[in-house]
C-alpha cells in the first residue's frame, strides 16, 4: 500500500474499536494483492466486519476475495474454535475412561478460558507456524479493539508460563495435554511477534484525545511485550471546507489540538495521516481508492429538510422514558467506538438531574468512564470494576474458605489453579451482577465492553455456577438473581448504541439477535454522532450526512421500536451536560 511503504511479511492493525482498523486492513491488503503478492487477510475480532467491508462472505478458513485475485480472508470463529479444542482435548479420552468422567472434562472446558485459548490457538497456527501459512506472501491480521488484542498478545508467555508451573495435571482448561502440545507453538508466535523483520504492528488511532491515550497505552505495553516494530496511523484527519460552519470548524479545532498534544511515544514512531473520507468503506473499489490516496467522494451534499421522514426523538426525551420506573438497571451496549461511555455518561448525569440516585460504572476493560465526568454531580457515584482487585478479593475468598482444610500439598494445587485467566473471568462477572442488584435500590447505568466480550460476560451466567462450585460451597444471591434481572423488561433496559454508517448498524442487528436469543429484549437503539441531526453543510460533512440517511431510516423503522438520535458533537459533550444544558437536543 503506497501509504504504508516497505512492509514486512505479517502485519498486525490494532486500535480502538471504531478508530477505523478494518478499512485500513483491507485496503493494505487489496494493494499487496493488485501487486501480485499472495495475501491472507484475517480478522480475530469476536465482532468480525470483515465479510462486509469485503463484500464476500468468509469463513474459518481462507476464502478467495470476488473481484481482487490473490486475496483470500477469513475469520477466527472463536465458539468454533473452542468446539474444536475441546474435541481435540476430549477425544483421546472417550474410549479410555468412563463416561462421568468425559463429562467432567467436557464441564472444565465450558467456561470462557477456552474459548479464549481455543482463539489464540488459532491465531498462532497462523503467526507461529510458518507452513500453515507457506502459500501467502503476506499475513495481515485486523486485531479486536485494543483490550482484548492485547490480552490476546499476552497469551503466549502467559499460557507457556502456566504449563512449565503446573503440576497437577489439571485446571480449569482441563488436561494440560491439551495445551502442552501447543507450548512450541506458542514460543515460535512469541518469536515471530518480537522479530522487527518479520512482523509490523500498525497503531491505528483518530486525531481524538482518547484515541490517541488509548495507542499509547498500546505502544507502551506491546513494546514491553517485545513488539518494537510499531508505525502510527492516523484516520479521519478532517480540514474544514466552510469556515462559517460551526461543526466543521468544531470537528477540525479537535483534531488539530489532538495532534498537537500527541503523546511523546508516539511522536517517535513512522506515521501516516489519512484524511476524513467522504463515502462508505464498503467494496473493493471503496478499498483500492483509498489504497491509493484518492480521498474525494461524489460531491452530493444534503440539507436536513431533504430527509423525508421526521428524525428520532432526542436523548433528554429517551432518558424521561427510562426515568418512569425510578429504577433499574440501564445498559448500553455496541461495537466498540460508537460513544457507550459518552451515551452511558449523560444518561446518568441526566438521571441524576431529575433527583434519582444514579450509579454509572463500567465493565470495559478499556473504559475510561471515571475519567470522563469532572467533578462531581449530585446523586452519581461513578465507579470502574476492576479486574485487578476484583481477582485479588476472589482468590483470596477461594483460598480462605476452600483451602481452609488442605494440607500444603493440597493448597498448592489450589493456588496453581487460581494463577489461571478464569479466576479473572469470575471475579469480574461476580461484581457485574453486584452492580446489576444494586438495581433494586436505584438506578444503575452499566457502559458494557465491546460486543463479544460483553456477551461472553452474559453466557458466562449459565457456566458461572459449574466453575464456582469447584472452589466454593455457596453462589452469591446476586449470581442467583442475575439472569432473571437482566431477562425481565421492567428491570433491566438494554440501549443499542451505534452510529449512522453500515458496518455499525449491522453489527448492532447481530447484537440485538444474539441478545434476544438469550432471552433479553433491547429497550431502544441511540443513534450517535449524526452529522444529519447537526446540520452541516460542509462538503465532507455533508455528504456523509447524506449517507446517513438509509441507516437512520433502516434503524427507526425496520430495527427499533424506540430510537434516539444524537447530533454531532465534541468530546466536551459530557461536560456540557454537567452544565444543565439539555443533552442530545436534535
Amino acid at each position: 500500500m503506497k501509504l504504508l511503504g516497505n512492509v514486512t511479511r505479517t502485519l498486525l492493525f490494532t486500535g480502538k474499536g471504531g478508530v477505523g482498523k478494518t478499512s485500513i486492513a483491507c485496503a493494505t491488503a487489496v494493494s499487496l494483492a493488485e501487486e501480485g503478492k499472495r495475501v491472507l487477510l484475517v480478522s480475530t475480532d469476536p465482532a468480525s466486519n470483515l465479510d462486509e467491508v469485503l463484500s464476500t462472505k468468509l469463513g474459518v478458513q481462507p476464502t478467495p476475495v470476488e473481484g481482487v485475485a490473490g486475496l483470500f480472508g477469513m475469520n477466527v470463529d472463536p465458539e468454533e474454535a473452542a468446539r474444536q479444542y475441546r474435541e481435540r482435548v476430549v477425544g483421546p479420552y472417550r474410549q479410555l475412561l468412563p463416561e462421568v468422567a468425559v463429562k467432567n472434562i467436557e464441564e472444565q472446558l465450558s467456561g470462557a478460558c477456552t474459548v479464549e485459548i481455543a482463539a489464540f490457538d488459532e491465531f498462532a497456527k497462523l503467526l507461529g507456524d510458518p507452513h500453515t501459512t507457506a502459500d501467502f506472501d503476506h499475513v495481515i491480521f485486523d486485531t479486536a479493539p485494543t483490550g482484548h488484542t492485547l490480552r490476546l498478545l499476552q497469551l503466549p508467555a502467559a499460557w507457556s508460563g502456566f504449563i512449565e508451573s503446573s503440576t497437577g495435571g489439571t485446571s480449569c482448561l482441563g488436561p494440560l495435554s491439551g495445551l502442552q502440545t501447543q507450548h512450541e507453538l506458542y514460543a515460535s508466535t512469541v518469536r515471530a511477534l518480537g522479530d522487527a523483520s518479520y512482523t509490523t504492528v500498525f497503531l491505528v488511532a483518530r486525531p481524538e484525545q482518547s484515541a490517541l491515550t488509548e495507542a499509547e497505552r498500546t505502544r507502551n505495553e506491546l513494546e514491553a511485550l517485545g513488539l518494537k516494530n510499531q508505525r502510527l496511523i492516523v484516520n479521519g484527519v478532517f480540514h474544514a471546507r466552510r469556515e462559517e460552519d460551526t461543526v466543521a470548524r468544531a470537528l477540525e479545532i479537535r483534531g488539530r489540538e489532538a495532534l498537537a498534544a500527541i503523546p511523546d511515544g508516539l511522536k517517535e514512531l513512522l506515521s501516516v495521516q489519512i484524511p476524513l473520507v467522504p463515502r462508505a468503506l464498503i467494496g473493493v473499489e471503496a478499498l483500492q481508492k483509498l489504497a491509493k490516496g484518492d480521498y474525494n467522494g461524489a460531491g452530493n451534499g444534503v440539507e436536513r429538510s431533504s430527509f423525508s421522514r421526521p428524525l428520532p426523538t432526542s436523548l433528554s426525551q429517551l432518558v424521561s422514558a427510562l426515568a418512569t420506573r425510578g429504577k433499574g438497571v440501564i445498559m448500553t451496549m455496541g461495537k466498540g467506538g460508537v460513544g457507550k461511555t459518552t451515551v452511558a455518561a449523560n444518561i446518568a448525569i441526566e438521571l441524576a438531574r431529575l433527583g434519582h440516585k444514579v450509579h454509572l460504572t463500567t465493565t470495559d476493560p478499556a473504559g475510561h468512564i471515571n475519567t470522563a465526568i469532572k467533578g462531581t454531580v449530585p446523586g452519581l457515584q461513578v465507579s470502574r470494576i476492576d479486574p485487578v482487585a476484583e481477582t485479588l478479593a476472589y482468590t483470596q475468598e477461594v483460598l480462605e474458605e476452600a483451602g481452609r482444610d488442605l494440607d500444603e500439598k493440597g493448597r498448592a494445587l489450589l493456588e496453581e489453579d487460581l494463577r489461571s485467566p478464569c479466576t479473572e473471568e469470575i471475579a469480574v462477572f461476580r461484581a457485574f451482577a453486584r452492580c446489576v442488584d444494586e438495581g433494586n435500590e436505584g438506578f444503575v447505568v452499566i457502559d458494557t465492553a465491546p460486543t463479544g466480550h460483553t456477551l461472553l460476560l452474559l453466557d458466562a451466567a449459565n457456566a458461572y455456577h459449574r466453575e464456582v462450585q469447584r472452589n466454593l460451597s455457596y453462589i452469591p444471591d446476586s449470581v442467583k438473581r442475575l439472569l432473571p434481572q437482566l431477562r425481565d423488561p421492567d428491570f433491566t433496559k438494554i440501549l443499542i448504541v451505534t452510529l449512522p454508517e453500515a458496518t455499525p448498524v449491522h453489527e448492532a442487528e447481530r447484537l440485538q439477535n444474539d441478545l434476544r436469543r438469550a432471552g433479553i429484549n433491547p429497550f431502544a437503539w441511540v443513534i450517535n454522532q449524526s452529522f444529519l441531526a447537526a446540520g452541516t453543510r460542509d462538503p465532507v460533512l455533508a455528504e456523509r450526512a447524506a449517507l446517513e440517511m438509509r441507516y437512520i431510516d433502516e434503524t427507526q423503522h425496520r430495527l427499533s421500536e424506540r430510537t434516539a438520535l444524537i447530533a454531532w458533537q465534541s468530546e466536551s459533550s459530557i461536560e456540557r451536560a454537567q452544565t444543565a444544558e439539555a443533552i442530545g437536543v436534535v
